[in-house]
């Protein structure tokens, strides 16, 4: 017959908290990996990567005007 009596391991509880915590710990990471990798795709797409690269340029453009100005301004 089986004993009932007896106390469950206190280790083996341990051992099934970090197993739990290691799971949820790569099942994290698997969602930080997906969304980056949805991330990087839709950067690449041709619209976005366009529109990002002119946004870009715009920036750059205006950094130079305005420094431009302030040369100008000090002499």
């Amino acid at each position: 017959m089986a004993n009932f009596d007896r106390r469950p391991d206190r280790a083996s509880g341990e051992a099934l908290d970090r197993a739990r915590a290691q799971g949820q710990m790569h099942h994290s990471i698997a969602t930080t990996l997906l969304v980056i990798a949805a991330a990087r795709a839709e950067r690449a797409a041709p619209p976005v990567h366009a529109a990002r690269q002119r946004l870009a340029e715009v920036y750059g453009a205006t950094r130079l005007r305005k420094r431009l100005e302030r040369d100008a301004a000090q002499g």
